[in-house]
């Protein structure tokens, strides 16, 4: 596995993992209880996404247009690898 995102929080961790979960990019997210280990402080760099290797590519082209705030366009939703779980 490696990291194709690092978070600012395990918030945003989440959300850029579910964005690549919907694109059928398995993910996983790390860094769940270091959060707790600096208490009320701010730390960053403890929340990060991982894929697959064989995904890495796929997934760090959909992070790079998240970072661009480029997905308001609509083309991850009418891509056919967009999975729509509703």
């Amino acid at each position: 596995m490696e990291i194709v995102f690092k978070a600012g929080n395990i918030i945003e961790a989440h959300i850029v993992a579910g964005m690549l979960n919907a694109c059928e990019i398995p993910t996983y997210v790390g860094g769940h209880f270091l959060q707790g280990a600096v208490g009320d402080l701010s730390p960053t760099g403890f929340a990060n996404v991982f894929v697959a290797s064989e995904h890495f590519d796929q997934a760090a082209a959909l992070v790079a247009d998240y970072e661009k705030n480029d997905l308001c366009s609509g083309d991850l939703v009418t891509s056919p690898r967009f999975v729509h779980s509703f």
